[in-house]
């Protein structure tokens, strides 16, 4: 894939802007998103991306549209995973609701800028290295596993502060309340962090974790590093907007953690049949490339990841609405038991009244 100098500038540019319009636009005055506004803004972000594939599509060809495609829709689903995450931490933090955005928008810029590092660095070893697939397959498939498994655990999850936020803490002095939206305050001649800067600092650090496995992901969907960064940047942009529309959905997705875990297993069998037909490790068929497994294509990468959103979107959609059935029976039945009671001795006394007066 030949990318003229002047498109990365180009599309560099663009998300310069939407983020501009973020910090302009929203941050700048704290409020909280209605629904609406937090759907409209969700529908333009994707309508970026899109359109951006779209230019994909026509100019470099259906190829790498396609692998655009699958790339920015693996690192959407997998940014909805984030949001979990970003939930516990808003709650730990007790974040003010009207301060959220500028929480997001801080972290989610921290995040990119790492991203794109991760993103030149994979791009490098890719390069360099070529028995790297196998090393990014076998470790998509242990997250797969891992994900499996947190999605069958009952346990309820707590956000753990990570080393770099311990280590923020210990060197920093931070006040114990908010104040305002400022990130420094200074008492009596002293500088101090407040929590809000505390919470960017987490919010960042914990999405720099998921793109442990996000990166290497989309790499076994495309290894075009034009792609991946743009793929990652779109999915990025719009997760401020996603968290305020879905905040209140996060719950019913259930199956969420068996679906990614699928998709991502998926793409570490990819990387490993790729990194068998590229094969120069020597002790691997003698250094020969292996081709017995043919090569998983772009339209069937891409058909398997939608098809395992919506299949488990739907089976989430499903399990709560059964479950809320349920509740919503148990909660009436435990109801009328309880009127039953309360109504039951008077009823009692003058059945049994009546029973001892028929039998004298």
């Amino acid at each position: 894939m030949d990318v003229p100098l002047w498109a990365w500038a180009v599309t560099v540019g663009v998300i310069l802007v939407m983020l501009a319009v973020d910090y302009v636009g929203h941050v700048r005055s704290p409020h909280e998103p209605t629904l609406r506004e937090s759907a409209w803004w969700s529908a333009g972000y994707v309508g970026v991306a899109v359109l951006f594939g779209a230019i994909v599509w026509a100019v470099w060809g259906s190829t790498y549209g396609g692998e655009y495609f699958a790339g920015y829709i693996t690192e959407k689903s997998l940014s909805v995973d984030n949001l979990f995450v970003f939930v516990l931490i808003m709650a730990s933090f007790r974040v003010p609701r009207l301060y959220q955005q500028k929480v997001l928008l801080i972290g989610i810029t921290i995040a990119l800028v790492l991203r794109t590092v991760f993103i030149f660095v994979g791009a490098a070893l890719i390069e360099n290295l070529s028995w790297i697939f196998y090393v990014f397959g076998a470790f998509l498939l242990w997250t797969a596993w891992s994900q499996i498994r947190s999605g069958s655990s009952d346990d309820d999850e707590e956000y753990q502060e990570n080393a770099a936020l311990r280590l923020t803490r210990r060197l920093l002095p931070t006040t114990d309340d908010y104040v305002g939206d400022k990130m420094t305050v200074n008492v009596d001649g002293r500088r101090f962090m407040t929590p809000m800067l505390i919470v960017m600092v987490a919010i960042g650090t914990a999405d720099i974790i998921f793109a442990v496995d996000s990166i290497p992901a989309i790499f076994g969907l495309t290894q075009e590093t034009y792609l991946v960064f743009a793929a990652n940047a779109f999915s990025l942009l719009g997760l401020r907007q996603l968290f305020f529309l879905i905040d209140g959905l996060l719950d019913k997705l259930v199956y969420l953690s068996y679906g990614l875990g699928a998709i991502l297993g998926f793409i570490g069998v990819k990387l490993v049949i790729h990194a068998l037909h590229t094969n120069e490790v020597p002790f691997i068929n003698g250094g020969e490339h292996v081709t017995a497994v043919p090569e998983i294509t772009t339209p069937v990468s891409l058909g398997f990841i939608v098809l395992t959103l919506l299949l488990t979107t739907v089976l989430s959609l499903r399990r709560t609405r059964r479950d809320e059935r349920v509740a919503l029976s148990e909660a009436t039945s435990a109801r009328e038991a309880t009127l039953g009671v309360q109504d039951g001795p008077e009823g009692t006394i003058g059945d049994a009244g009546r029973t001892d007066g028929a039998d004298r």
